[in-house]
């Protein structure tokens, strides 16, 4: 009985590209067939698509490229504004890195992004796959970009069983030798992305519709939505605290700018005490908000961070003076949306507004 040959890697490069070119969706960020991507198009959408799905980041990456045209405007932008347009998009670090990486390719690159990875990985907010991600579709030159699609088409492609992380350098290797040679290196680079979006999905892949479907070893195992395996996650701890909406008697609310560091760093909050470990003793409160009639509201707000669960008790009061805390300030409720106010701080406004 013959085998069937396996087709060689030019081949599984025509395969791919041929059905990219049938099969490539529409995205703002994305040029047109036959037309050159603009860099600041592409890493503006890449470091919005970190830990955020293309549906979410569409309408942000519209907002940001209308109040931003070029990167020289959005290293003009002040801060503030720059995470004011990026609030409920989430992982707020990039917003912040986003702005610095801006002001150094003005700074540094004469507002062109440089096309080498070396520079880019120098740049704030750049790591190896975004600067590889840059390089090859911003650029068109060979450079392995390996994302959640990619590792999940490379894993049922090649069969790997061993589990993510570990199976990390076996993942590159074998997206390194897929792409190795192609004659177009940018339009490779979305289409493995695309083919993990759209037919290699994490659940119920769509094997029939895969133009590597008949050279792809876990389709032939049978096992293509088990991979790629995953080290268990470990539980995430919980968190609580108490969160406050004080109103004063012209009807502002209290809100209070973070430290730049750390975690919301820069952004607007409602005041809140720290945010301790469940099984702590919880903080009283701060001395800027006794006095106020407080008085508890139900239910909490709940938030998912990515390293821990937070429960936070929301507390009403009214505010008979006009002591602020430091980086506090009085806004009327109809502006909240002009300040960066994370999600979990929308949550809160949204259940004290929508409460009357």
């Amino acid at each position: 009985m013959s085998r069937t040959k396996k087709p060689s890697i030019p081949a599984l490069q025509a395969a791919l590209l041929d059905w990219f070119d049938r099969h490539r969706r529409v995205m703002p960020w994305r040029a047109a067939k036959g037309r050159r991507p603009n860099p600041y198009h592409v890493w503006l959408s890449e470091i919005m698509l970190q830990q955020t799905t293309v549906v979410t980041v569409g309408p942000y990456f519209v907002k940001f490229t209308g109040l931003w045209p070029t990167v020289g405007d959005l290293a003009a932008a002040k801060l503030d504004d720059v995470l004011t347009a990026w609030a409920g998009l989430g992982y707020y670090a990039r917003a912040r890195n986003l702005h610095k990486c801006a002001q150094a390719v003005v700074g540094q690159y004469g507002g062109k992004f440089p096309a080498d990875e070396a520079s880019l990985l120098g740049l704030p907010g750049i790591g190896p796959y975004t600067a590889a991600a840059i390089i090859s579709i911003a650029f068109d030159k060979p450079a392995v970009a390996v994302d959640g699609n990619v590792e999940r088409v490379v894993s049922r492609f090649d069969g790997i069983e061993e589990p993510l992380p570990l199976s990390k350098p076996a993942i590159r290797a074998g997206a390194a030798k897929l792409a190795d040679g192609n004659p177009r290196p940018g339009d490779f680079t979305q289409a493995m992305m695309e083919l993990g979006a759209t037919v290699c999905t994490p659940r119920k892949p769509r094997c029939g519709l895969c133009p590597w479907q008949n050279s792809c070893a876990a389709r032939k195992a049978g096992n293509a939505e088990e991979l790629p395996h995953k080290l268990p996650k470990k539980a995430k701890p919980a968190k609580t605290g108490k969160v406050y909406w004080i109103v004063n008697t012209k009807g502002q609310v209290m809100i209070q700018k973070r430290a730049e560091k750390g975690l919301y760093g820069g952004m607007y909050q409602l005041p809140t005490t720290a945010w301790r470990e469940a099984a702590e003793k919880p903080d009283g409160h701060p001395a800027f908000v006794s006095g106020h009639g407080l008085a508890p509201i139900g239910p909490s707000v709940r938030h998912s961070f990515t390293h821990f669960d937070l429960s936070l008790e929301i507390w009403q009061g009214q505010a008979a003076s006009a002591q602020l805390p430091v980086g506090g300030k009085w806004v009327s409720i109809s502006a909240l949306d002009r300040y960066a106010l994370p999600t979990l701080m929308q949550k809160v406004a949204r259940l004290m507004i929508g409460g009357g």
